[in-house]
């Protein structure tokens, strides 16, 4: 399980990897980047941590407790992007998260909700569902895979059509599909 933070800044750019091994250790981790922006030139505008769910066993206490601290991090980085004029505000927060429950079973009966995803769903304003296609119809395109991409929330956004108008908030699904051809060759297209 990984805790990744970028920064950017004036065209260079600056990963810190970070191997997190529990929830302590996480919670620690992410509770330091308010304290980087005295001695860092640049605090990260991207946060993003891997598997989610390795650090979480179950908890709704803890998901909201992780969540909570990485959108107030966000935050207060997104504040200090922003009293120092960088073109890198707001900071951004990408966590992945593989629900067990949501995999499905196979019989084909739907799955029970996860009750952590609903958490999740509480703090973040963007969820990304990846679900692999394993029908006939990829298999018979001669394709290596096929992935439906949906993206819904709260926070999905749109342009209004009249010139000038702001964006506004919409919170409707959106579905992408990404072919990944034998030799490597890569389409998103939108459904």
């Amino acid at each position: 399980m990984n805790l990744y933070n970028h920064k950017l800044e004036d065209n260079s750019k600056n990963i810190n990897c970070s191997k997190i091994l529990t929830v302590e250790d996480l919670l620690q981790q992410v509770a330091s980047l308010h304290e980087t922006v005295s001695t860092a030139p640049t605090p990260p505008s991207l946060v993003i941590v891997d598997r989610l769910e390795g650090y979480l066993h179950g908890s709704q206490s803890c998901a909201a407790h992780v969540s909570a601290l990485l959108c107030d991090t966000a935050a207060f980085l997104t504040q200090i992007l922003e009293q120092r004029g960088s073109s890198s505000a707001p900071c951004r927060v990408i966590a992945s998260y593989h629900s067990e429950l949501q995999a499905g079973s196979a019989s084909g009966e739907l799955p029970a909700p996860d009750p952590i995803l609903a958490v999740l769903d509480r703090y973040f304003q963007v969820r990304c569902t990846l679900d692999r296609d394993r029908s006939c119809k990829a298999t018979a395109a001669g394709l290596q895979e096929l992935w439906h991409i949906f993206l819904s929330g709260t926070g999905l956004t749109e342009a209004s059509p009249a010139k000038g108008s702001e964006v506004r908030n919409v919170g409707v699904a959106h579905e992408w599909q990404l072919v990944i051809f034998p030799d490597g060759l890569m389409e998103f297209t939108l459904v």
